[in-house]
């Protein structure tokens, strides 16, 4: 029996660009560990071009990326308005498509949407629940509207005519804020303010990245949890782990910020599973299922959490498409919880299939409208 063509993509134009070639080789080392796929990769170069797969191999590899993207680019003779993705064209036929694009493209439900186009079956949330998902002031909302406690929070825009200013946002959420631009991931476009000095230099770097911001309260000496969440209608919720940097908790103004996450975690305090009160372990599971369900999540998932002194979570925004580099908690969680690398991007796999025969299954047939016969407006 001939073995289902798996095709990873990796890369985009976002500030995780880098992060995503190292999650895509433990993916693609995951998937060889099962024996059971025909693999290819394929770079998405930051002009938006989709690489052939001998390139896209040493992209991942780490090969230097823009002679190879340089090259690509030269030997192009199509530059047509399809020329972007003509790359996949030249690969033998594919089963499903991996995406391991995070932030822009990946996460924001852009090439959901052209997976859908091509009618194939892919890993993880469809286009709506990675869009609305993509969005922190979206996500707020349909968290709130569910009674999934979440921290307060303000919206600005850029546009906005009068601004928010600091002295409202201190009487409506405290004297400490985090910033955030709303559409961008993993840290970026994210400030943590206490003044008014600061505040608006939060602001300016946040508009950078996006149109709206959300200006989040803080927690009063915070830890920081992440839960793994998989499956589509039958899912498994992973241990909890905690992680804490140095100068995190109490007064103290460290946070897992980029830096800690995908550059230097050496000094960041990892604890798997979380050492909580079971009552409190419970309620986090329950709401990192009741959030994946009502954001119309499905495949994979990693919710971040923030706890406060009193150990009161607060669900602070889902990852659906979560890092899957050495340093990533999301990787580790599900080694934890007695689920190999290996089977669990099996498990992935198996769970695209299964949405995209649940989706087929939908009908979207349509009545002819026939002739056309328009009633009478004031009498003529």
């Amino acid at each position: 029996m001939a073995k289902q063509h798996v095709v990873l993509l990796f890369g985009g134009n976002s500030s995780e660009h880098d992060v995503s070639k190292r999650s895509a080789y433990n993916y693609y080392k995951a998937l060889e560990e099962t024996g059971k796929y025909d693999l290819s990769v394929v770079a998405i170069a930051q002009n938006g071009y989709f690489l052939d797969a001998k390139r896209s191999m040493k992209i991942m590899m780490q090969e230097d990326e823009q002679p190879l993207v340089d090259s690509y680019m030269a030997e192009l003779k199509d530059k047509g308005i399809l020329s972007p993705i003509k790359a996949l064209e030249d690969l033998p036929e594919i089963d499903i498509f991996f995406p391991v694009v995070h932030g822009n493209l990946g996460e924001d439900g852009t090439l959901q949407g052209l997976f859908r186009l091509l009618d194939k079956p892919f890993v993880g949330a469809a286009l709506r629940g990675h869009a609305v998902s993509f969005d922190k002031v979206l996500t707020k909302e349909i968290l709130t509207q569910n009674n999934i406690r979440n921290t307060k929070y303000l919206v600005t825009y850029k546009a906005d005519k009068e601004k928010l200013t600091w002295s409202e946002v201190e009487k409506e959420l405290g004297s400490v804020v985090f910033v955030k631009a709303a559409n961008q991931g993993s840290s970026v476009g994210i400030s943590r303010a206490e003044n008014e000095e600061e505040y608006e230099a939060a602001l300016k770097d946040s508009f950078q990245y996006d149109r709206k911001v959300l200006v989040e309260a803080a927690v009063n000496g915070p830890r920081e949890l992440e839960v793994g969440v998989i499956g589509n209608d039958d899912i498994l919720v992973s241990e909890i782990g905690a992680h804490q940097v140095p100068d995190q908790g109490g007064d103290g103004k460290g946070w897992y910020d980029y830096h800690s996450k995908f550059v230097d975690n050496s000094e960041v305090a990892f604890e798997i599973p979380a050492n909580l009160p079971d009552p409190v372990t419970a309620e986090i599971k329950e709401m990192a299922a009741k959030a994946y369900r009502v954001l119309n999540l499905q495949g994979e998932a990693r919710m971040d959490f923030l706890i406060d002194e009193d150990n009161v979570p607060y669900l602070g925004e889902p990852n659906t498409l979560p890092g899957f580099t050495n340093m990533s908690l999301f990787k580790r969680l599900w080694d934890y919880s007695d689920i190999n690398n290996a089977k669990l991007a099996d498990m992935m796999v198996q769970y695209g299939f299964e949405a995209y025969k649940q989706a087929s299954e939908i009908s979207y047939s349509f009545e002819s409208l026939g002739e056309e016969k328009v009633g009478t407006f004031n009498g003529k």
